[in-house]
């Protein structure tokens, strides 16, 4: 629906007032601000027509209005001017992230840590790749004489470490037949791929396999299981204690955020670039009165994760969209120099 062009200042005025102040506007207010050649008696009749379709809300009975779901769904699509980061606020965010880093974990935990304080919300982060990630290197290192410290890369620069305790003294021969095997059935395949029976399959084709590989196979499986799926990462929680409006529900929403099951799901939902989600818009009631605004990232490699903001619906969004863009569009630059 298209509001007339008086609705859509009037809804402008009291959504960018409320996110501003957190009160409710009323009509003798909103003349003085809009400074218009129209009567009070016409903004009240607009504000009750806005009401009337859904586009504002009144809290109290005697109080103003604020915006619905809807209003500021409208107002997001329609009629939010777009901000431009300044300079200075684009090269806070590059310094923020670590250029230099060769670990995406730590790239996600900088980039977390300068949205939670940038939007004082909650934040997800999501590393690049999940089930579509394939294995790009297996090393191993020796620790002991029955030691081996176990390393794996995926295509989306994920490191993961894990030590493997053999039951007998390892030798060359061992670490050769290894290495054959992941070099010629592992490396290069999809983490999907990698399942039990393919693993059962590579210690069964090797003679004396069972004796030789089975730590080593049950530990990359181990591996593997820990890089599958969307890496997550959560900061910020305790940020959304300080917004009134999500008092009455701060444990459900607490609780909610410790479920990384569920909070994956919510990130992997969409495919959108931009995807925002306001109050009853979102599918888990815990979030039925916040709003989520997921940000997508890619690499040359072509995989992608993201950047998510959880906080109440009344967010300055003009104002924290444009920083979630760019701050992705540099975590994604961040990655790519990592897999170069």
């Amino acid at each position: 629906m298209v509001l007339s062009d008086r609705k859509q200042l009037i809804l402008t005025a009291v959504t960018e007032r409320y996110i501003a102040t957190g009160e409710p506007v009323g009509s003798k207010l909103l003349l003085d601000m809009l400074n218009l050649p129209i009567s009070s008696a016409t903004v009240r009749n607009e504000m009750s027509e806005l009401s009337e379709k859904g586009y504002l809300i009144q809290p109290h009975t005697s109080a103003g209005r604020i915006p619905s779901d809807k209003g500021y769904r409208y107002y997001i699509d329609n009629l939010m001017e777009n901000y431009e980061l300044s300079d200075s606020q684009r090269r806070m965010i590059e310094r923020a992230v670590d250029t230099k880093s060769s670990d995406p974990e730590q790239v996600l935990e900088q980039a977390g840590e300068t949205l939670a304080r940038i939007t004082n919300c909650a934040v997800v982060t999501a590393a690049p790749g999940g089930d579509t990630a394939s294995v790009r290197g297996v090393e191993l290192i020796r620790v002991g004489n029955r030691t081996l410290m176990m390393v794996l890369m995926t295509s989306t620069g994920i490191i993961k470490s894990k030590l493997c305790r053999m039951d007998f003294n390892i030798t060359k021969s061992t670490v050769e037949i290894f290495y054959n095997v992941v070099n010629h059935i592992i490396i290069g395949r999809q983490l999907i791929e990698i399942n039990t029976a393919l693993l059962q399959t590579i210690v069964s084709s090797v003679d004396r396999g069972i004796f030789l590989l089975s730590p080593l196979i049950a530990t990359l499986s181990e591996l593997v299981s820990e890089v599958s799926g969307t890496q997550i990462m959560l900061d910020g929680q305790s940020n959304l204690l300080h917004h009134r409006e999500l008092l009455d529900n701060a444990y459900e929403l607490m609780t909610f955020l410790k479920d990384s099951d569920t909070v994956s799901r919510l990130i992997t939902s969409g495919k959108k670039e931009l995807d925002i989600r306001i109050g009853q818009e979102n599918i888990y009631r815990p979030l039925k009165n916040t709003s989520v605004i997921i940000v997508r990232y890619s690499t040359k490699s072509k995989s992608g994760g993201a950047l998510c903001v959880i906080g109440p619906t009344r967010m300055d969004y003009a104002r924290l969209i444009p920083n979630m863009k760019y701050l992705s569009e540099h975590v994604g630059r961040v990655f790519d120099d990592i897999l170069e």
